[in-house]
């Protein structure tokens, strides 16, 4: 079986839930990056991703991945902006084909869950399989809390993956 982890993080989060996975599951792990460079500012960027979603734009990516149909087993991971995913991710979804392959979503979060995040996924990949979403809190950038998944709180991040890898048969 062939794995690939994808994950779009902004702050280190997400990225930091997809290195737990990998670190217990092998396969590829991928970065997801748009080709225009997005703004630092946390505000700044949740209000270009809320414009970009009542606008059903989808920002082009720099991500390439070769041979994606060598993959049977895809973790995406991203955290929720507006309660939904981000416009990157959905570029990402539109891009690649999905059909017959397993899709394992993660996500990272402020307090206030995955949002929309699984529907989205099941919407844009067809007839694939969607396994159950590991949800973490990551940081609250509103709040100046960047990187939170770190020292013990990285610790029982780390469990909390292995527990639900081990649950949905990973």
């Amino acid at each position: 079986m062939q794995t690939l982890i994808v994950y779009y993080s902004r702050t280190g989060n997400t990225q930091a839930v997809a290195e737990f996975i990998h670190a217990q599951v092998g396969g590829d792990l991928v970065a997801l990056e748009t080709q225009e460079k997005r703004p630092t500012d946390y505000r700044a960027e949740v209000d270009l991703n809320a414009r970009e979603q009542l606008q059903n734009q989808l920002p082009p990516l720099k991500t390439r991945i070769p041979d994606f149909e060598q993959y049977d087993r895809i973790f995406i991971g991203a955290p929720t902006w507006n309660m939904a995913l981000p416009q990157a991710v959905l570029t990402f979804l539109s891009t690649y084909d999905f059909t017959y392959k397993t899709i394992i979503p993660f996500n990272t979060h402020g307090g206030y869950g995955a949002g929309q995040m699984v529907a989205q996924i099941q919407a844009a990949v067809g007839n694939a399989i969607v396994l159950p979403i590991l949800s973490v809190v990551g940081g609250e950038e509103i709040n100046g809390q960047l990187l939170a998944i770190k020292g013990q709180t990285k610790e029982a991040v780390a469990k909390k993956v292995t527990a639900w890898l081990q649950k949905i048969g990973q």
